[in-house]
């Protein structure tokens, strides 16, 4: 392959219109693995959409090949960037033979197709970077939520589980009332069984009241406390990490589009000793027509 034909694939490659094109296809193909969910259209146009799929895979089996024509003679430098891998898995995984008794499998590699977005959009790229980046500050995170699980779900147990078995009967139990309550779904309900009793206010198995107990103080307390603590304060410890990774991400990415200060200040004195040099031809020129 000559040199021109490779630098005429690489501005091919590189072209907005190109790129654009491939993420119009991987929409394509994300539409065709949703279509796959509802039987009676697999059964009505399924040979079709098999044969779209089919054509879905031999464009991007073709996009990658000319990604790596681009590069020639070094095809193999497209493997050097991560992104170029992520592709070249998905891709390969989905060319694999024996795959028509697993439908499900071969599904799911279809449905691996939609994650090449992330590829093609810049700034799902710096979304996803920064999340990897922060995932070390949000696994401590998650460690202080764990222990404060731990604390007020075996503390719920001492406090309420003979008013309330349902939710608070054993600490695995309290576990996931809390759990649940993080997504602030029926946290309300909750306190009022612990603020009015079960007898008041029925737990959703009648049979396990036994012992009602209505403790409202303790209920706000409880209640309350945890709410802000869990939902409120971490959810906006996680919200800020987050958005302190993305920031990172947008100024190194900045930092390495620009060029180095060195390089820049250089690039300035060749400039203005061109710039002399030119004014010195022109005054001696004139000199010369004097």
């Amino acid at each position: 392959m000559s040199r021109s034909v490779s630098n005429t694939l690489s501005r091919l490659v590189e072209s907005a219109p190109f790129n654009r094109l491939v993420t119009v296809i991987i929409l394509f193909a994300a539409v065709l693995v949703g279509l796959e969910t509802y039987p009676a259209l697999m059964e009505r146009f399924g040979p079709t959409l098999h044969l779209l799929n089919n054509l879905v895979l031999a464009l991007f089996a073709l996009e990658v090949l000319l990604r790596m024509a681009a590069l020639w003679p070094r095809p193999l430098h497209y493997f050097q960037s991560g992104w170029n891998v992520f592709d070249f898995v998905i891709v390969a995984l989905s060319l694999l033979p024996g795959l028509g008794t697993y439908a499900v499998a071969a599904r799911l590699l279809r449905l691996l197709r939609v994650l090449r977005l992330i590829r093609t959009l810049p700034d799902l790229q710096i979304i996803l970077g920064a999340l990897l980046k922060s995932i070390p500050s949000i696994g401590w995170v998650l460690v202080l939520m764990m222990l404060l699980l731990y604390v007020y779900a075996v503390a719920g147990v001492f406090l309420f589980g003979q008013g309330d078995p349902f939710h608070f009967g054993n600490l695995h139990t309290a576990l996931l009332t809390l759990f649940s309550i993080l997504t602030l779904e029926g946290w309300v309900d909750i306190l009022r069984i612990q603020y009015f009793g079960c007898d008041r206010f029925e737990l959703p198995d009648p049979a396990l009241c036994t012992q009602p107990k209505a403790q409202p103080l303790l209920a706000v307390v409880y209640m309350v406390s945890f709410v802000l603590l869990g939902t409120l304060v971490f959810l906006n410890l996680l919200v800020g990490i987050v958005v302190n990774s993305m920031d990172e991400m947008r100024k190194s990415l900045q930092e390495t589009r620009l060029p180095p200060p060195g390089s820049l200040e250089q690039q300035v004195q060749e400039v203005q000793a061109r710039l002399r040099e030119a004014q010195g031809m022109l005054e001696a020129l004139v000199k010369t027509q004097d």
